[in-house]
């Protein structure tokens, strides 16, 4: 009996607790819902920096103010903070349980997407809007606007690559023409010093050649200068050895010689009887 007692006291209490809470937190929440109008009212009247404080005290004071978060993400977007704009969205979202709160929490964030050319995204978002609300034509509208814009941003990106591969392989092609120009050049050069070897050589040769006939010339002279020497020598007389000049002028000489004794012999005849003389034995 007393521990039904004390579990009677304890879940008495427990209820009172609970709803001591259950006033705090719906105490807040109006606190909330006060500062969002506060909020809404000074957006109005473009006050946008009192409206953001505001709409920032009425999150942090109640966690079930749906209102707030959306319509300070709504603020956000108006003035072209995008990002902070989608976070506020996306934590309405998660907040609330209500089907049509969620749709206008996705078909904002697919708006956003729009905004920032994530079509794919856009698309995603705005499908997640049409299955909480499947009737909302606006929603339909965009989602087929983001799916055209998607289409078309994929083609352009399918040409951007094509051309990038057309860059790319004219660049290869430029890359190899210099390779085989380069190497055009080395062959050009070693072909170049090839041939100035070639008339190196030539020369050299022809240099050879001209040096051989030179030789040939010289020896060829040579030969010809020792036959006319042979032949000179032929001419001249010989050691111990007259020429015929020199012998026709000797006998010349002699017979000169003959005539002048025969004469003086003749003379003596005429002159006086020849004497006998006898031999000694």
């Amino acid at each position: 009996m007393k521990h039904i007692i004390v579990a009677a006291v304890l879940l008495v209490g427990f209820c009172g607790f609970a709803q001591e809470e259950d006033k705090e937190a719906q105490k807040a929440l109006q606190v909330s819902k006060n500062l969002t109008w506060e909020a809404n009212k000074e957006i109005s009247e473009n006050k946008f920096t009192t409206a953001e404080a505001n709409y920032r005290k009425a999150i942090a004071k109640s966690g079930e103010n749906v209102a707030a978060p959306f319509n300070l993400g709504n603020a956000y977007y108006n003035n072209e903070t995008y990002s902070e704009a989608f976070t506020r969205f996306k934590q309405a979202g998660e907040l609330t349980a209500d089907k049509g709160e969620k749709h206008k929490a996705f078909h904002n964030m697919g708006n956003v997407f729009m905004k920032n050319k994530q079509y794919e995204k856009a698309v995603e978002g705005y499908k997640q809007a049409l299955r909480n609300n499947p009737k909302d034509e606006e929603t339909r509208y965009n989602l087929a606007l983001a799916k055209e814009l998607l289409k078309k941003q994929q083609d352009e990106e399918k040409k951007d690559d094509k051309k990038k591969d057309k860059d790319k392989d004219k660049e290869e092609d430029k890359k190899d023409d210099k390779k085989k120009d380069d190497k055009k050049d080395g062959d050009d050069k070693k072909d170049d010093k090839g041939d100035q070897k070639d008339d190196k050589d030539k020369d050299k040769g022809d240099e050879g050649e001209d040096g051989d006939k030179k030789k040939d010339e010289n020896k060829k002279g040579d030969g010809e200068e020792k036959k006319e020497k042979k032949e000179q020598q032929k001419k001249q007389p010989r050691p111990n050895q007259l020429s015929p000049q020199q012998v026709k002028n000797l006998l010349q000489a002699m017979q000169n010689e003959e005539k002048k004794v025969q004469k003086k012999m003749d003379a003596k005849k005429v002159k006086g009887v020849k004497v006998k003389t006898e031999k000694d034995w």
